[in-house]
Order: structure tokens, then C-alpha cells, then sequence
């Protein structure tokens, strides 16, 4: 028997292949390509497991939809009880998180599928860590109390920061180790004969205990500030302590530190030019502005570089408690969390000014806050009474944000900082 096709039969036949073709191709892209353009790493400080260590989410951000997912045998331990920050190495190889109660820091190694691998575990310099940054060369640690043989909470002392030198690795035989980055010795400073610098006031306020709550280090690399706040007086005081960092890493008070900082000071972070530092006070429901001067001293934008000034910042209106900032590093938004409202800020810079430009709802009880590296165009809060991750599409026109979707995503109990790393160095996330 002979099949004969007229030429309405050709034409479907034709159009059949075609869609088979084209399926082909895009079922080969599924397996070849991926929609996946960050990894962000929930910490959570709640203790779980047979070491009862916190736990480290891990999701998956789509580049289309903006939808966060955790990857499969997410989440993975701390490796440390109750974590409380983290920051990742320059390289987006590395991971790390200091855990509070065994006074750690833990490096993890991240595997190309978003995985993390516990590489090496030291002993913080001072004790209860509770703040970390890193630059290209340098850990910073941030310590609640120095290394006092009488600091304790029950006999609280004032803070510290202690640095760690980064040195290259690799497979060779000569690499000081095969990460990636290795973490030295921390280093020593002279004035105190300890690995740590102290974040402490002079005069009549020289034994009062400072009480540091975050860190951040200039894009330039240069500087380092810490927010503080004088607990022994009420209402406490609050400081912006600030440092040169040398090319070795070694620490040097800057003229006029600390800076006046408000009330209680809980947040820091700078622009992507390192010329504006903001801080959030969470007492007063402001955020404080700064302009970073020639030797890093700071001074209030609206009154420029060495002018005699009565304030020492500007100030900005936020919501109830802001606890955490961030700057958008490509364009010119910053965001905070108010933990009070269960609510993000959004704002507009110009020439250090912040202008208000939305307000936006979140999980309960928002206390960190990022943005997606590869396309500065996701942004996502950390809800610790929620235990939850808010996820959002940020407009990279107008600032203004819109839930991602199927947002929140459940995290493990008690989140409390949120890092993040790029997919394979990817871009590919929508531009609006």
C-alpha cells in the first residue's frame, strides 16, 4: 500500500518538524544552560542537628522569575553554635561564619553547585564574635568583648576587631593550602601586645564599656569602620570607630575617632564609590550619613570635607528599630530593614542624600538584608521571628521593588545574615 500526501499534508508534516526541532533545542538548553544566577546562604542561629550547631540555607535565585530555592541537601551545619554573621572571600569561593558561642570563625570552601565544605576552623581573638568582613586580603572580626582575662558578660569589657591575613592557595605542592585563599595568623598589634584592636573611649568615658554592633570595609579596601555604642550611660552614646587598614592589614585609629553616631548604631555599609558611609540608629529610627574625607576621617554631606560643622552626620528618616543597610552596588539605591515595622525602606542617593521612595512589607522581625551580586537586581531580607527569606525585583530605573515570586521561603529556625555569590559568574537576570 502506498501512502500518497497532498500538499496540506506536506505543510503540517513540515511544521511538525520544525516544532520538533525547536523542542529538541530547548530541551538541550535545559541541560546546558541554567536560570540560576546567585546563591545566597541563610545563616540561622537556632541550634539543630546532633552537634547542635545552626544551620546554613542555601537557595537558588531564578533569573526570570526571582523565585528563591533551596538546593538539594540544603540546608548544611555551621559548624559552630549559634552563627551569627558571615561574609564571603572576594574570590566567591569561600564563606565565612563566626559562631558566637564557640568563638570560631569557620571557612567553608563553595563547591560550583552552590554546596559548602567546612575547610578550617580558628579561635576568634576576643571573645563572642559577632560581626565579620572580608576584602581581598584581609578577614576582620569583630569581638563583643577583648581577650581580658576578667571579660565576661558577666563582667562585661568593651570590644575588639582582630584581623586575618589572606594568602593565595591552590593544588601545588608549595600552596600554604589547596582552598582557594588561606587564612594566616591573626595579627599582632603592638600597642597592646594582642591580636586585637580595642574599641575603646579616653577621658572621663575611658572605662565605659563599648558595646560594637556591625562592620564594613570601603570597596577601596582602604578604610574600615565599625558601629559602636556606649552602654555604660543612658541613653547609651553611639560612635562610628574608624580605621586605616595597611597593605599588610594592620589597623590605625583614624584622626577624630570615633565619629559621633547617634543613639545606638546597628547597621553600616558605603557605597560602591567609597564615598558615603550610612549607618542605621535604631533607637532614633534614622539613618546617619556620611561623606568619607581625605584619610578617611568623616563629616556630614551637606557640610563637605573639613568644614566646621555642628552635627556630625546628616539624618535620614526610616521605620521602627532599622537594623540592617544596604547600597546597591551598580545603581544608586540604598535599602534598609526595619525590624520594628517588618518592613524595607527604599531610598534614593544623590550627592549622599537619601530620599524616601517606598516602603515595602517583609516577614516578621527583618534584621539583614542583601542584594544579588551577579545582577544587583534581586533583593532579599532575612526575618528571624518569620523564619523566613523576603525575596524582591528591584528596578533598576526607579528604585522601587516588587515581590518576587511565591516570596517568603521558609528558612531554618532564627535566621539572622544572609551572603551571597554569583552562578558561575553569570548576569543573566532581567533589567526593568
Amino acid at each position: 500500500m502506498r501512502i500518497k500526501f497532498n500538499s496540506s499534508s506536506k505543510l503540517l508534516l513540515t511544521a511538525a518538524a520544525s516544532l520538533l526541532a525547536a523542542f529538541a533545542i530547548s530541551a538541550c538548553s535545559q541541560f546546558t544552560q541554567t536560570l540560576t544566577v546567585d546563591f545566597v546562604y541563610v545563616l540561622s542561629s537556632k541550634a539543630a542537628g546532633a552537634n547542635q550547631y545552626g544551620e546554613i540555607d542555601v537557595f537558588e535565585i531564578n533569573s526570570e522569575s526571582g523565585r528563591m530555592r533551596q538546593i538539594p541537601t540544603s540546608p548544611f551545619p555551621s559548624a559552630g553554635r549559634n552563627p551569627v554573621a558571615e561574609a564571603v572571600s572576594a574570590d566567591n569561593a569561600n564563606l565565612f561564619v563566626v559562631n558566637q558561642d564557640d568563638n570560631t570563625l569557620v571557612q567553608f570552601v563553595i563547591g560550583t553547585d552552590g554546596k559548602v565544605y567546612p575547610f578550617n576552623t580558628v579561635n576568634t581573638p576576643g571573645i563572642y564574635p559577632m560581626a565579620v568582613a572580608v576584602t581581598q586580603s584581609n578577614v576582620f572580626v569583630v569581638d563583643t568583648y577583648q581577650p581580658l582575662p576578667l571579660c565576661s558578660s558577666a563582667d562585661p569589657c568593651s570590644g575588639s576587631i582582630g584581623v586575618y591575613p589572606l594568602t593565595s592557595g591552590g593544588s601545588s605542592s608549595s600552596a600554604p593550602c589547596v582552598a582557594t585563599v588561606c587564612l594566616g595568623a591573626p595579627l599582632v598589634n603592638a600597642a597592646v601586645n594582642g591580636s586585637y584592636w580595642p574599641l575603646t573611649l579616653s577621658g572621663a568615658s575611658a572605662n565605659d564599656v563599648v558595646v560594637p554592633t556591625a562592620v564594613n570595609v570601603l570597596a577601596s579596601g582602604g578604610y574600615i569602620y565599625v558601629t559602636a555604642y556606649d552602654s555604660s550611660v543612658s541613653p547609651p552614646v553611639g560612635y562610628v570607630f574608624g580605621f586605616s587598614v595597611a597593605s599588610g592589614g594592620a589597623l590605625t585609629a583614624l584622626p577624630g575617632s570615633p565619629f559621633a553616631a547617634g543613639v545606638q548604631p546597628s547597621a553600616i555599609a558605603s557605597d560602591p564609590t567609597s564615598t558615603y558611609v550610612y549607618a542605621t540608629d535604631s533607637v532614633s529610627g534614622s539613618v546617619l550619613g556620611y561623606q568619607v574625607c581625605p584619610g578617611g576621617v568623616l563629616y556630614a554631606p551637606s557640610a563637605g570635607c573639613g568644614a566646621s560643622a555642628t552635627t556630625a552626620y546628616d539624618t535620614f528618616p526610616a521605620g521602627g528599630k532599622p537594623s540592617a543597610i544596604v547600597v546597591d552596588p551598580s545603581y544608586p539605591f540604598a535599602y534598609v530593614a526595619n525590624s520594628g515595622d517588618a518592613t524595607i525602606e527604599a531610598y534614593s542617593i544623590s550627592s549622599g542624600n537619601l530620599t524616601d521612595i517606598g516602603t515595602y512589607t517583609t516577614g516578621l522581625d527583618p534584621i539583614a538584608i542583601g542584594i544579588d551580586p551577579s545582577t544587583n537586581h534581586f533583593l532579599y531580607s532575612v526575618n528571624f521571628l518569620g523564619n523566613t527569606v523576603s525575596g524582591f525585583e528591584l528596578s533598576i530605573s526607579a528604585g522601587t521593588l516588587l515581590d518576587s515570586q511565591f516570596s517568603p521561603y521558609t528558612t531554618a529556625a532564627q535566621p539572622v545574615a544572609a551572603a551571597a555569590v554569583p552562578h558561575n559568574g553569570t548576569g543573566a537576570g532581567i533589567q526593568k
